[in-house]
């Protein structure tokens, strides 16, 4: 796994757009995706390319269209090196509500 260029990947919110659409609605070709943003399709495409290139969507040339599907893998591997963390902050916070709980009302 390459974390560096699926956190970049992930930090646009276009970008976590993109994968909203493609997870909800499928593989989709590139045209239906930019119908949906308010900019150019060069921007666009570029945004894809920084999906494609941290592995989180494939690219499909059909005749004259590329479709794009979501590609998984990226971010269950990212779930799974996050889970420590994860565990870390649910157990303070956990302590956080019980000192928090100590404390009387005023």
């Amino acid at each position: 796994m390459s974390e560096p260029d699926v956190f970049a990947a992930l930090a646009n919110p276009t970008r976590r757009e993109l994968l909203r659409l493609l997870r909800e609605e499928g593989e989709q070709p590139v045209q239906r995706l930019a119908d949906r943003f308010d900019m150019r399709r060069p921007s666009l495409s570029e945004h894809l390319r920084v999906l494609k290139d941290a592995g989180l969507v494939t690219e499909q040339p059909v005749g004259r269209q590329r479709f794009y599907a979501l590609r998984p893998e990226p971010l269950r591997e990212l779930a799974d090196w996050l889970t420590p963390y994860e565990r870390f902050w649910r157990s303070r916070l956990a302590g956080l509500r019980e000192v928090l709980d100590e404390v009387p009302d005023e």
